[in-house]
């Protein structure tokens, strides 16, 4: 998690004019610290170390054939670990399952460095981000109006449908929740969907008529359907969800802004309604 946020940290200056990335290090601490306690085994270290090498190799190949090819592989391997088929990790539970109101459905919350690495490693080499204040202050500015539309929009969906219901409410384990959904699976999620796919399919179709549109839509049909485990109510609200975000981050170019709007429909959605569910 410190590896991540570490991303927008300058580089670390080396002798002979080179420069080393803070987040690099610390990845390499947390492997190193996860092998120790038994959260990995090798065979995960090499998945996390050959995701890392595929990604940066999509922007360095030489040929155009061989940077398409090792894209498709990076989003593969990425999902995989993703969705926890990479073997190798034991991943922390950090809360058993448990309802944490009597009418939601129970759950539970992992540490999952899988996922996290994964979405690390594609928001360090292959996601656009804010490199100056000004360009921050440019993603919240252009997110702002968007991003209440789209909250309000989505639960207001979950509402109507009987998905949700309001429930004000802040659990022990809130800052945990918090903190694990924005760098754990927030991060990962967005530079999956927004940061590599709807921003290559935006290249890949310009000069086309409506490429823009057609990348947005694509993203946010890819992240619905990404959660029809919880039903297709639900991935219905979720591909909401994810045209809210593929919008902000069409609007602004800079992946921190749909990474703030889903964090923050989140966190909504956690303190203020039913979570995840009603039963």
């Amino acid at each position: 998690m410190l590896a991540i946020c570490s991303v927008w940290l300058p580089a670390l200056p080396l002798p002979a004019g080179r420069s080393l990335a803070p987040w690099l290090p610390l990845l390499g601490l947390a492997l190193a610290l996860g092998l120790h306690d038994g959260q990995l085994d090798a065979i995960a270290v090499a998945g996390i170390v050959l995701l890392g090498y595929a990604a940066r190799s999509t922007t360095h190949a030489p040929h155009a054939w061989q940077r398409r090819s090792l894209l498709a592989f990076t989003l593969l391997l990425a999902l995989l670990l993703a969705l926890h088929r990479w073997p190798g990790f034991h991943n922390v539970l950090v809360i058993p399952s448990a309802a944490i109101t009597a009418d939601a459905r129970p759950f539970m919350l992992f540490a999952n460095l899988d996922k996290g690495s994964a979405g690390l490693l594609l928001l360090a080499l292959l996601a656009p981000r804010c490199h100056a204040w000004r360009e921050w202050r440019e993603s919240i500015a252009r997110t702002l109006l968007p991003g209440i539309a789209t909250i309000v929009l989505v639960m207001g969906v979950g509402w109507f449908t009987g998905l949700v219901k309001p429930a004000l409410k802040w659990p022990g384990f809130t800052v945990e929740f918090l903190a694990i959904n924005l760098l754990l699976t927030v991060v990962a999620e967005e530079a999956f969907f927004r940061g590599v796919i709807q921003q290559r399919l935006q290249s890949a179709l310009q000069g086309v008529r409506c490429g823009n549109g057609l990348a947005l839509t694509a993203s946010a049909l890819l992240f619905g359907a990404a959660h029809l485990g919880g039903g297709m109510t639900y991935a219905t609200i979720a591909g909401l969800a994810g045209l809210g975000y593929a919008w902000v981050f069409q609007r602004s170019g800079r992946i921190e802004a749909p990474i703030l709007l889903h964090f923050t429909l989140n966190a909504v959605h956690f303190l203020a309604f039913t979570y995840p569910a009603l039963a």
